[in-house]
């Protein structure tokens, strides 16, 4: 069976960078129209921060070299290390609140550190006027998201999620395929991860476990209080820090936070998905410490507007596809983690391979999966796609661009924050102390309010309570 073949599914961050794509939803208001604050020349180098340096945060300073790198911050000296004496001439922190009160000459931050700190540390340069860049998943909880977009909009700075997918090629024609209809409308789609396990003997970070027994001193160099930030106070183990944290329901967000707003993002680009009206969930035994070992969320969406793409009169006749534009008719949207995967879909050729990570939309006449489009009929009609989404000068370089007063970058708050929010929805769902509730039904969802208006005791899931000394 012939194919489409759209550049491949599977990335790593370097080569996100080297991409491709559309900005935001694909927005091109420059930034003065939307009031965003632009202080700095686009000749100028931003005074650039980076907050928790030691594993991602390292990388991002990399794609970030053309700036002024002017101060580094990480509770861990031992592990961030090697990155401190790449940056010589940076000051050195282990406190990014007192970093942002003693250097003012600070004009933006890059941030990641472990989830549950993304929203503080946002909003601590947030409220101090600086444009932030912040890793996936946004935030730690559904609530956080929402304050932390409404903080951006309201300070007017140049903000960016880190799911570098969005500035891609694929992204972009994903999104073309789709509102060409070149296989109709979706109702259905399916996405899935081996994380947090790659084999029985080879994990990422650990889930499924209890909170360790044994209590190892504090490594030199480590401010574990710091560490633990507004996370409920439990004694170090190397179990959590550096990186096994993203398992743990007090910092991490699981394999749905970790890939979520990567595996998700293109989704809901091209599908114009906004906030679910419902969730559900099945796992693998779940405790009140960590995520488990594979879970299965599924979304419910609500129609939306038809997408309106201009549409070759060739590919209309080849697809069925109407002059108003593709239908957005109500969707599902099933995530898999920890191995888990979809079934095959009518129409696959026998031998070819589904992936340990992938995704499947089903449309009425064909479906894609991960960057193939099936049958033949609708390969076609992708093949024959002329009319093109403007390109993205790269991920970090929209940012950098926005800061300086340029149009909004492609993962701003604004598109960020509502993406996060249903992402992490997912993850009330799996709460242990809801799972017997949930055999009985779905968790509904009310996104204005940020409420579960049939499940009460969910609620207390979507906000997280602070340690003392931490507020947001």
């Amino acid at each position: 069976m012939h194919t489409q073949r759209i550049p491949s599914a599977v990335f790593s961050r370097r080569q996100f960078l080297r991409r491709t794509a559309v900005a935001g939803a694909f927005l091109v208001a420059p930034a003065h129209v939307l009031g965003l604050r632009a202080g700095t020349s686009p000749n100028e180098k931003l005074n650039l921060a980076g907050i928790g340096i030691g594993g991602q945060g390292a990388s991002d300073l990399r794609e970030l070299e053309s700036e002024n790198i002017v101060a580094l911050c990480d509770v861990d000296l031992n592990h961030a290390g090697r990155i401190f004496k790449k940056y010589p001439s940076a000051r050195r922190f282990t406190d990014y609140r007192k970093m942002l009160d003693e250097m003012k000459e600070i004009d933006a931050v890059v941030i990641a550190t472990p989830d549950h700190h993304h929203a503080f540390a946002s909003m601590a340069a947030i409220q101090r006027g600086k444009h932030v860049y912040c890793e996936k998943p946004l935030t730690h909880s559904v609530w956080e998201a929402r304050r932390l977009a409404e903080a951006a909009r309201a300070a007017k700075v140049a903000t960016q999620m880190g799911n570098q997918g969005q500035a891609s090629e694929q992204t972009r024609h994903l999104c073309e395929c789709v509102w060409a209809g070149v296989i109709g409308p979706v109702r259905e789609v399916h996405i899935w991860t081996d994380r947090p396990s790659r084999g029985l003997f080879d994990e990422y970070w650990p889930q499924g476990v209890a909170r360790p027994g044994d209590r190892p001193p504090v490594p030199q160099g480590l401010e574990w209080d710091l560490w633990l930030g507004p996370a409920p106070e439990r004694p170090y183990h190397s179990i959590y820090h550096p990186f096994r944290w993203r398992g743990w329901w007090d910092f991490g967000t699981g394999a749905l936070g970790d890939i979520g707003c990567h595996a998700m993002d293109p989704v809901f680009r091209a599908l114009k998905l906004g906030a679910p009206v419902s969730v559900e969930a099945s796992s693998t035994r779940v405790n009140a410490e960590t995520f488990p070992l594979g879970s299965m969320v599924t979304y419910h969406f609500p129609a939306r507007e038809a997408a309106v793409q201009q549409i070759n009169p060739h590919i209309r006749g080849m697809t069925g596809a109407a002059a108003g534009g593709i239908p957005m008719p109500a969707c599902k949207l099933v995530w898999y983690d920890g191995g888990l995967r979809p079934p095959r879909p009518a129409g696959l050729p026998q031998g070819q391979l589904m992936g340990d990570n992938g995704r499947l939309l089903i449309g009425d006449e064909g479906f894609i999966l991960g960057n193939q489009v099936y049958p033949e009929r609708s390969a076609a009609a992708a093949r024959a796609i002329t009319d093109h989404l403007p390109p993205s000068p790269g991920h970090y370089r929209e940012w950098v661009e926005a800061c300086k007063g340029g149009k909004p970058a492609g993962s701003n708050f604004d598109w960020a924050g509502p993406l996060t929010e249903a992402v992490l929805l997912g993850n009330v769902a799996l709460r242990v102390q809801l799972r017997e509730d949930l055999t009985l039904g779905r968790l509904l969802w009310d996104a204005e309010h940020l409420k579960c208006p049939n499940l009460e005791e969910a609620n207390q899931f979507v906000r997280r309570d602070y340690r003392a000394g931490w507020t947001l």
